[in-house]
């Protein structure tokens, strides 16, 4: 039968479309009955020289025979693909897809393969899909194979590697059919060679399969002399005595005990005179009182010794327990060991990278929500408990501008200027009619601004109301970066820190490149003879004040893209933006970048320590700032000057 499918299949390459078409029909008929009605014991044949046609239909009916979209008319016995529509099937040619009619339901049969069928079914169609002109459905034929990988699909596989042009897809394959011959592999040369391969890989393939061929059984008593021994293991150590004896016992190796029950129940039975071995029953009142009449009834013989206090020890060490490989081949699982080990390796510095790099992103964020208060802080002597709420202005803004633009892109765009010159108007605002008039007034200048901020909260809940509002971030920076199965970074996460770097460049520019800054640093170091110079510290505190807002209100929307817009979001980040501030040292630019990588870093290596509890990571990373002022008051990039306010 296959010799007459391959005769008919090279017949047909020189034959037109509509011939082909046809053998596609006669390649159904040539099986027609064992279609109809399959078997899981009796298909496989089947599907052999189905798949073994190589017609192009072929895919397409098979997919519709396990969706159960096949119906075969009682009259001729010809397939079709059929949907049922009342008492009739809508028929469909299996050749090209046209319509072909209709049939009462009584004179067709719809094809309904059990789930077992079905399997091969799709087993075969893989060997269809992994060399299908469309790049998708190789990778969906792929993706099937990972899932459930069988040693039939290993031959068709490797046969489809060699001419497959996409690299990407190529090195997938070379992947998955290492993973199937070291699960499934005959020759242990060939296995060992996989497991080399994947030494050098990280994915979770890969950890699987070398996990899965080091898969191990406890074997009570010695082993037999072909079992391939991983260790011995230790009571203790590799499992506890409660395991050991459970182990123990499902071999029917039980330790000789007494309960308290048989011990009880002994003691009631020996009663004689209302004593037990000569010891009145009313001085049985305790647990050793009874152990002792019991120990005293063994001495006689009467009843079974209580067995020593190391019988379950001498129990456990007359019958060892091993754990032992299920692979049989020693040189595989020693393969699998060693490359496990460099892949572990591997992982471990993947982690570092991927921890180092949410330490960065996290840096980014602190520093752009405290650079605005390090400014302020340090030309003013501010302490602005209100900050946080112009990266709550500057996040609402960019809402607002979204639900005008639609546009996502756009609105960011827009939002981000906007952002900064709201925000910016916002902190001259409260410059002007708050701060400046309580100059030099630290304490009421904190209640103040504390005030302000629990209003401002209040008001922007009135307006947008108490439920997190969205700011959706545009389709390009949707996703991530990721370079391996541990290593990755969200596209927004890059993009704030991008804007970090920016902004660290341009207020580098302006501290250092303009007036402005020039009566800034002099201002911040020495406010005094600042004044005397003919700098008017009133103007540049407000400018100031503009510049660390505007600068807020563009962290805003930046966090806005990745967290929830609600009224109480800049209450997060106030804490965060004053230990950045106080840590890396009080109005300097360089030292809010410090302080920031320093508090990101610390905070990351807290969590990862102790991923299951975010609080106990917060008040680690305090205490440790507390300490760490104590040794450095001034930060680490202390701002120079006399500080004569």
């Amino acid at each position: 039968m296959r010799l007459f499918l391959a005769i008919v299949f090279l017949f047909t390459l020189g034959l037109p479309a509509a011939a082909q078409q046809d053998a596609l029909q006669t390649a159904l008929q040539a099986h027609g009955d064992q279609i109809a009605k399959p078997s899981r014991r009796t298909i496989q044949p089947v599907l052999d020289d189905l798949a073994a046609s190589g017609l192009d239909g072929m895919p397409a009916f098979l997919e519709a025979w396990a969706a159960k979209e096949v119906v075969r008319k009682e009259a001729d016995g010809l397939f079709y693909y059929g949907s049922r529509d009342g008492d009739v099937y809508v028929l469909r040619s299996v050749e090209d897809g046209s319509d072909a009619g209709t049939v009462g339901r009584r004179d067709a049969r719809e094809l309904k393969p059990n789930a077992g069928v079905r399997k091969l079914i799709a087993t075969a169609l893989v060997q269809f899909q992994l060399n299908d002109p469309d790049p998708d459905r190789r990778r969906a034929a792929l993706d099937a194979l990972s899932r459930n990988p069988t040693p039939d699909l290993l031959a068709p596989l490797r046969a489809s590697i060699e001419g497959e042009e996409n690299r990407a897809i190529r090195d997938r394959k070379e992947a998955l059919d290492r993973l199937i011959t070291i699960r499934f592999g005959d020759d242990p040369a060939r296995r060992i060679e996989a497991i080399d391969w994947m030494a050098d890989r990280i994915s979770l393939e890969a950890r699987a399969a070398l996990n899965a061929v080091l898969t191990t059984d406890m074997v009570v008593g010695d082993p037999t002399e072909d079992a391939n021994v991983a260790r011995l293991l230790r009571v203790g150590e590799d499992l506890s005595e409660a395991e050991a004896l459970a182990r123990l016992a499902e071999a029917g190796i039980l330790p000789d005990t007494v309960s308290r029950a048989d011990r009880d129940a002994a003691l009631i039975a020996a009663i004689r005179n209302n004593a037990v071995a000569d010891r009145p029953v009313a001085t049985l009142d305790t647990e050793e009182a009874r152990w002792a009449a019991y120990e005293a009834l063994a001495g006689d013989g009467l009843v079974p010794p209580r067995p020593p206090a190391d019988a379950v020890a001498t129990l456990i060490a007359q019958n060892p327990i091993h754990a032992v490989y299920d692979e049989p081949d020693p040189a595989v699982t020693a393969a699998a060991e060693a490359a496990l080990s460099q892949v572990e390796a591997r992982v471990a510095r993947a982690q570092a990278a991927d921890l180092g790099l949410d330490a960065l992103s996290l840096m980014s964020i602190y520093f752009l929500a405290a650079i605005g208060l390090a400014i302020t802080f340090g030309v003013m002597g501010v302490i602005n408990m209100a900050h946080g709420e112009f990266i709550m202005i500057g996040a609402y803004t960019g809402y607002v501008v979204q639900t005008v633009v639609p546009d996502y892109t756009v609105s960011l765009i827009i939002a981000l200027p906007l952002a900064f010159l709201v925000a910016a108007a916002a902190g001259v605002a409260l410059e002007r009619l708050v701060i400046r008039h309580l100059a030099h007034r630290p304490l009421e200048t904190l209640l103040a601004t504390f005030g302000i901020s629990i209003a401002l909260q209040q008001i922007f809940k009135n307006i947008f109301g108490t439920q997190a509002v969205p700011l959706t971030s545009p389709d390009w920076l949707a996703g991530a970066w990721v370079l391996n199965d541990v290593v990755g970074i969200s596209y927004i996460r890059i993009a704030i820190f991008v804007m970090a770097l920016l902004f660290l460049a341009l207020l580098v520019f302006i501290l250092r490149r303009t007036r402005l800054g020039l009566e800034v640093r002099a201002v911040t170091q020495n406010p005094g003879m600042a004044a005397s110079l003919g700098v008017d510290p009133d103007r540049v505190g407000m400018a100031t004040f503009a510049l660390g807002s505007g600068i807020a209100g563009v962290a805003g929307v930046a966090i806005g893209l990745f967290a929830q817009v609600t009224s109480e979001m800049g209450a997060g980040y106030i804490v965060q933006s004053f230990m950045t501030v106080v840590v890396g040292g009080v109005g300097s630019v360089f030292g809010t970048l410090a302080g920031a990588g320093m508090i990101g870093g610390l905070q990351k290596g807290i969590e990862w320590l102790n991923p299951s509890n975010t609080l106990a990571a917060q008040t680690y990373m305090i205490l440790f700032i507390i300490l760490f002022i104590q040794v450095r008051p001034r930060g680490i990039v202390p701002q120079k000057g006399r500080f004569v306010q």
